[in-house]
């Protein structure tokens, strides 16, 4: 009977460190378990899975590994800047990769809003133009940098930021992300009804800030702040 009940501890605890080390494995985006899997997206969502199904191994060619989704700018918003994330699901090749990638245009004094990317961390490449990217950690304390073209700049999964053109011309980068769904929170989003004397007023008082000693700002986090949600 002992022998019998120490076969069955040792059962459970066995299924117990697969289980856990499962859910540890899948707590980022699964490896990929073949060369290549361009998505196939089903004709009709009957069954909802954690990223999209793989295309006919005999259907795959390097059509599925090229895109021209970044290619050309989006559409403005009301802070003077467009933003695109492309995934998997307009770049069949990105499926089970864990990344996805974004472009941003922001225009003279523009402005990117205050926001994060839950499931991802970003990185981004200035192509053109002078931009000041701020983050600020789980603790407020502000990150911030001046980037031109050429320069590359990180942030941390999970944590906000925002761009703000601060050079004579029209800002680009892009940005590669980390998971194949990067997720996208805003907690400073420009209202679509917003007038365009608000939104010009968060951006004088932004370009203000940056034109002060920043240094000397005894709490900058809560200055970033206070003009995003005053």
């Amino acid at each position: 009977m002992k022998k019998k009940s120490h076969s069955s501890v040792f059962f459970f605890f066995f299924r117990f460190i697969i289980a856990f080390t499962i859910i540890q494995f899948c707590t980022a985006d699964c490896d990929n378990l073949q060369d290549t899997c361009p998505a196939s997206p089903p004709t009709k969502e009957a069954i909802f899975i954690n990223g999209l199904p793989c295309e006919n191994p005999t259907n795959k060619s390097g059509h599925d590994f090229k895109s021209m989704e970044l290619s050309k700018p989006g559409t403005r918003d009301a802070s003077g800047s467009s933003n695109k994330i492309v995934t998997a699901t307009k770049f069949p090749g990105l499926n089970t990769l864990g990344l996805s990638i974004g472009r941003s245009d922001i225009e003279v004094d523009g402005l990117v809003n205050l926001h994060n990317h839950p499931r991802a961390t970003e990185m981004i490449f200035v192509r053109e133009g002078v931009l000041v990217a701020v983050f600020l950690d789980t603790k407020n304390t502000p990150f911030q940098k001046l980037l031109k073209a050429g320069d590359v700049f990180v942030i941390p999964k999970g944590l906000f930021h925002f761009f703000l053109n601060r050079g004579a011309q029209v800002a680009t980068l892009f940005s590669v992300f980390n998971s194949q769904n990067p997720g996208l929170e805003s907690l400073a989003s420009v209202p679509s009804d917003a007038t365009l004397e608000s939104v010009e007023n968060i951006k004088t008082k932004l370009i203000s800030l940056f034109d002060s000693q920043v240094d000397g700002v005894h709490d900058f986090s809560s200055a970033v702040l206070d003009i995003f949600y005053g």
